[in-house]
């Protein structure tokens, strides 16, 4: 049961944060998606499936790499999500990219069938991180590559207090397993747990640009893993909510009212043996 709450959560929390997702965070997570990409090393003629694709980010940047003889299925368990990707392609990408909702944990799709799978900051919101990898690596060939980034440790992410000040109010059951996979070894152990083999790992310090005070609150409030517990407060609540998230990350407000907000992401790429 506890398994089947947290992907209801996660399905309608990313459906209430659709809206805001990509234009909040598209600027912000481009070093990390840069990173995952150039360990993937995704090649024209692949056959690629990418698990949580969100708004497709990362899509349209796989689908380039394939090209038109290459064939990119996206899935995501956000319906919202998977709507706002088929809005945002191309006449020239519909060819190469197949979007459907699917979760992570239960891809429907053959073994073997993919030569890489990819996943840009999705595990860290799967109820069972290790099923969700070893889907990606059942439903590549021999010798394919599974490619993940996840954000890294919580002392390390200058944002990380939004979870304790939004549950002492809504909970909002993500900050428990959130920053699991950031963990020192977690994420390696859970690739070379899924058969993976020589699984290389990169651990990325940057810095969160955010143009003003509102276009941070609706990143990390309104377009991130809180928006569904955000939907339940009331007027006094939210700008509660707003006010005390703001004093958290008031050490990294910049002259002229920018943010500039200190993240790490970790990636990870294995070989199918």
């Amino acid at each position: 049961m506890e398994a089947r709450l947290q992907t209801r959560i996660q399905r309608y929390g990313w459906d209430a944060a659709a809206d805001h997702y990509h234009a909040s965070w598209e600027a912000q997570l481009r070093p990390a998606q840069d990173r995952l990409l150039a360990m993937a090393r995704i090649g024209p003629g692949q056959r690629v499936i990418e698990t949580a694709c969100g708004s497709g980010m990362v899509t349209a940047r796989l689908a380039a790499a394939v090209g038109s003889a290459g064939h990119v299925l996206a899935t995501d368990l956000s319906q919202g999500m998977i709507d706002d990707l088929r809005a945002r392609l191309g006449a020239d990408l519909r060819g190469t990219v197949t979007a459907a909702r699917m979760a992570a944990e239960t891809l429907d799709v053959p073994d073997e069938s993919y030569d890489a799978a990819v996943c840009s900051l999705g595990l860290m919101y799967t109820p069972d991180p290790a099923a969700a990898l070893r889907e990606m690596a059942r439903v590549v060939g021999p010798r394919g590559t599974v490619a993940a980034t996840v954000w890294g440790e919580r002392r390390n992410c200058g944002w990380a207090d939004v979870f304790p000040i939004v549950d002492a109010r809504v909970a909002s059951e993500v900050c428990p397993l959130f920053f699991g996979t950031g963990a020192e070894g977690a994420l390696k152990r859970l690739f070379e747990a899924a058969g993976l083999d020589q699984v290389a790992e990169v651990r990325q310090s940057e810095t969160l640009t955010f143009a003003s005070e509102r276009a941070l609150l609706d990143a990390v409030l309104l377009g991130g893993p809180v928006a569904l517990a955000v939907k339940r407060f009331d007027a006094a609540q939210w700008s509660a909510v707003q006010a005390e998230f703001l004093a958290s990350v008031r050490q990294h407000r910049q002259p002229g009212g920018s943010y500039g907000i200190p993240g790490e992401f970790l990636t990870l790429r294995g070989l199918r043996p």
